[in-house]
């Protein structure tokens, strides 16, 4: 990693977050030797992924969180890992997304990844429970104002509902309008996926408005880079029998591929070689 000097605080932070989690643990002097900066710089990006949940300081390093089935992690913490796979899954992703049709997405920061490549998609009717993918949207109007009015920008409907720690919106009022909608596909972020819980999540209010949005799509698509398979959430809310397709990223390995594919009709592979790879189609 000799070049890591060079690397912005954002992607330096996800690269020790990286390490923390395969290792178990990490020093200070090793991330100081790895990434060719600074004690100080290390202790100060330590300090910033510890004040966002992301990992824990002991004396001399960091080591992973222990995180409980009901611990929920809030967007910013989650917004700095994976990065390169959650770009990889998002432009696989946006290309399922059919010109003229209505598209819902969940919470989430690889839905939030999603969004960004479906501004290229024109003429989308977006209904979201998120408050940062119907950000994405508005700013992107914004940008567009003293211009001419973009002729494809898609209509956004922001659910409503109540806050969790993702920046998601749910309860009665996100369940009432997602329940009133019929949705061409729904791309659906989760906090964990196994064979045996299907998907799941910490949170008790966010997994019945995931299951209202997985009523109301003809067509499911999961979005989850490899370190969600295996885990598993408080609350489990769908079978895999309910998933059309699952779009992840080169990381996961062959064996779970091939589990993966014995439960699932489409299984994407992003980012692997360059073309998306489907093996039970």
């Amino acid at each position: 990693m000799s070049d890591n000097q060079n690397l912005l605080a954002g992607q330096r932070r996800a690269l020790i977050l990286d390490e923390v989690r395969r290792r178990g643990g990490i020093r200070v002097s090793e991330l100081t030797r790895m990434l060719q900066v600074s004690d100080m710089t290390v202790r100060r990006d330590l300090d910033v992924l510890a004040r966002q949940g992301a990992l824990e300081k002991v004396h001399g390093g960091a080591v992973p969180v222990a995180e409980g089935r009901t611990h929920e992690p809030g967007f910013e913490a989650k917004s700095s890992l994976e990065l390169s796979a959650k770009s990889d899954i998002a432009r696989a992703a946006a290309a399922l997304a059919t010109p003229g049709s209505a598209v819902a997405l969940s919470g989430g920061t690889t839905t939030f990844a999603v969004a960004h490549q479906l501004l290229e998609v024109p003429d989308l009717t977006i209904v979201t429970n998120s408050v940062r993918v119907a950000d994405v949207f508005h700013h992107a109007r914004q940008a567009a104002e003293g211009g001419p009015a973009p002729a494809h920008a898609p209509t956004v409907v922001l659910t409503g509902g109540v806050r969790t720690p993702s920046d998601a919106l749910v309860g009665p009022v996100a369940d009432a309008a997602i329940a009133s909608l019929h949705f061409d596909v729904l791309f659906l972020g989760v906090h964990g996926i196994s064979v045996e819980a299907g998907l799941s999540t910490p949170n008790l209010a966010e997994a019945e408005t995931n299951r209202h949005f997985i009523r109301s799509a003809r067509r499911v698509v999961v979005v989850a880079d490899h370190t969600k398979w295996g885990t598993t959430g408080l609350s489990s809310f769908a079978t895999l029998d309910e998933v059309d397709t699952l779009v992840t990223d080169s990381g996961l390995p062959g064996p779970d591929r091939e589990e993966i594919a014995e439960h699932l009709a489409e299984l994407v592979i992003a980012g692997d070689g360059g073309t998306p790879d489907r093996p039970n189609t």
